[in-house]
């Protein structure tokens, strides 16, 4: 019997390996259920562009739960805002196996909003 977290890591790959393929900065999502965390990761896979997550101290003072969908509008908005001061405009969006949607749609549609292409 496989468990959750083995499905969504299954599912993940898939979409990790043909990321990897297209040689793609990626926008990857983790959420878990207290927090929320993204990260934009260069396309070799080696460093971590910009991050942003619910657990930041100047973050939680703004939001009185980190793990609802306005915490994931607040990230989505923080790491689109980070990517684009390091010089990231178009990334692929990396759900981690999570299903789109809540508080990942929340995230990505936010992140959209902030200017981010994907």
């Amino acid at each position: 019997m496989i468990d959750k977290k083995l499905a969504r890591l299954r599912r993940a790959r898939k979409t990790r390996a043909k990321i990897a393929e297209l040689k793609s900065v990626r926008l990857s999502v983790h959420r878990s259920n207290c927090h929320i965390y993204a990260q934009v990761i260069s396309a070799c896979g080696t460093k971590v562009l910009a991050a942003a997550s619910s657990l930041e101290p100047e973050v939680r003072k703004s939001l009185p739960n980190g793990g609802d969908i306005g915490a994931a509008k607040a990230i989505g908005q923080l790491v689109a805002e980070r990517a684009r001061k390091a010089g990231v405009e178009q990334v692929a969006f990396d759900r981690s196996g999570f299903q789109y949607h809540g508080r990942i749609k929340a995230l990505a549609e936010a992140a959209r909003e902030a200017g981010l292409k994907f």
